[in-house]
């Protein structure tokens, strides 16, 4: 598919770039900086974006990349780190500003850029700026002090702020005039689109012969992923199986497998649980519990099948936030956590790995399933994520902290069903903490464990704010909780955001 490339430069912000574009109707991928430029011309895109990045031009180590050559291949944008790369690499001179641009900044233009004022607010995060532009590029934007915050030379446009964060004002204008203007490319990157293209990639991966076994997990993802492979190359070569690991919601096994089969899915159930929990007693180290749910869930598959059937290939609801999260384009960066479903399958499985939603976030999934004719009521279930329960218990996950959290959880969502809240919020969930505290409930005194709610909004995951509930209704809940759950006797509501935070606490 032809499209956008951003090369990351380890910019936090990268994925950003590319969520945009999308939004805007442009196809994208991110690639490491390093991508090699024979593989580049192979994607012949319209435009390839230099993102921004923690280092300085001229630190050793700092990711450096010929620029030139990737000028002879399409037009250019760079943002922040990427600008000062060009500006180095082109002739002109980088130097280290005695203030560090940080945050809210506004910029003065001193061209027209449709849609955008002469006058705007952006957001900016650079310790070098550029001191004097390379030949032949003019200086079209200056910031507030007095260093050049834009610069255009012929098929090159130069920023020196983030146009792709929400803090900047127009920035969607100007990724748009540097995608339509600059590089005259298609804005055709939409549902029915991502649909036949992924259908097509589905056909042509797995040929016309190999079956596919499908990972189910009661979520969004992969019921689009398989419902997806199912049209694509029919039921009877899609084999999906729902296992049960225990992790999951109160009474969620039995009613997502009635569901499955109900929109034509050829769907196995496996009850796994006491599988799963014997491998988690004892740990309680957050990666530790995600790897070793992720070793037990092969193995499980690696049973849950018909061995003489001709399945080459098992496929995932992986989507980009779970990548981003789990791996870095650029060396030495931190995984802030790793994907059970993300890293590829032991050698001795000998299966292809088919992860058709790889490349979306999630609102664009549920555009996918739309399109595919799931009902409403499964694409916008919140997020569950693939370790399920075991990530909302802190510290070792246990049968009674199980049945106290399902019955927590149960709770909660009902009360935000009930009030109308729950299309409002992007996902919501409970934590076990490994905290007790002393409490009073019917006139005893009490030592219990304490509860965390947690609710926040989003579009796509990759950023969130907590959800501003009123207190009553947390007061409602809480005491619901409390009076009907044994084992709670305290009640939390998590106020932070993504970032710092994450929206799962492990």
């Amino acid at each position: 598919m032809r499209g956008f490339i951003i090369l990351d430069f380890g910019s936090q912000f990268t994925q950003l770039i590319a969520r945009r574009l999308r939004e805007l109707g442009y196809y994208s991928e991110i690639h490491s900086f390093q991508y090699p430029t024979a593989e580049i011309r192979k994607k012949n895109p319209y435009g390839i974006i230099l993102s921004g990045g923690p280092n300085s031009v001229y630190e050793a180590g700092a990711p450096q990349r010929d620029v030139a050559e990737l000028r002879n291949i399409s037009p250019l944008l760079g943002v922040c780190y990427g600008m000062q790369l060009l500006t180095l690499q082109l002739g002109g001179r980088v130097s280290k500003a005695d203030q560090r641009e940080y945050g809210q900044n506004y910029v003065t233009w001193s061209t027209d850029i449709s849609g955008v004022p002469q006058r705007q607010k952006v957001w900016m995060s650079h310790g070098d700026f550029v001191e004097q532009a390379p030949p032949q590029f003019e200086v079209i934007a200056m910031s507030e002090g007095d260093h050049p915050a834009a610069m255009r030379g012929d098929g090159v446009l130069a920023l020196q702020f983030h146009p792709e964060v929400a803090h900047t004002d127009h920035g969607l204008d100007l990724l748009k005039y540097f995608a339509d203007k600059m590089c005259s490319a298609p804005s055709d990157w939409d549902a029915p689109h991502i649909r036949d293209i992924l259908m097509k990639e589905a056909q042509d991966k797995v040929g016309p012969t190999d079956h596919v076994l499908v990972g189910l997990s009661g979520g969004v993802d992969s019921t689009v992923v398989a419902t997806l492979l199912t049209k694509a190359l029919g039921a009877e070569r899609v084999h999906c199986v729902f296992v049960d690991n225990g992790l999951l919601r109160k009474h969620e096994y039995e009613t997502v497998l009635e569901n499955y089969r109900k929109i034509g899915l050829n769907v196995r159930g496996v009850d796994a649980s006491e599988e799963f929990l014997s491998a988690l007693a004892g740990k309680t180290d957050p990666e530790e519990k995600r790897k070793t749910i992720g070793r037990v869930f092969i193995e499980v598959f690696d049973k849950s099948y018909d061995h003489k059937l001709p399945i080459k290939w098992l496929a995932q609801g992986t989507l980009y936030p779970d990548v981003i999260e789990s791996v870095s384009s650029v060396g030495g960066s931190v995984t802030i956590k790793s994907h059970h479903n993300v890293g590829g399958l032991p050698a001795k499985m000998k299966l292809g790995l088919v992860e058709p939603v790889r490349e979306l976030f999630k609102d664009e999934v549920r555009a996918l399933g739309a399109q595919l004719g799931l009902p409403a009521e499964m694409l916008w279930r919140h997020p569950f994520p693939g370790p399920g329960l075991a990530i909302r218990i802190l510290g070792e996950v246990t049968k009674e902290k199980l049945r106290i959290l399902k019955d927590c959880d149960d709770i909660y969502i009902s009360a935000l069903r009930k009030h109308g809240l729950y299309e409002k919020i992007w996902q919501a969930f409970c934590v076990l903490l490994p905290v007790k505290t002393v409490g009073v409930q019917g006139d005893a005194r009490t030592y219990e464990h304490v509860l965390a709610l947690r609710a926040v909004t989003s579009s796509d995951g990759m950023t969130a704010d907590w959800y501003p509930f009123e207190f009553a209704f947390l007061r409602d809940v809480s005491n619901l909780i409390t009076n009907k759950v044994a084992g709670v006797n305290r009640v939390v509501y998590d106020v932070t955001s993504k970032p710092p935070g994450t929206i799962e606490w492990e």
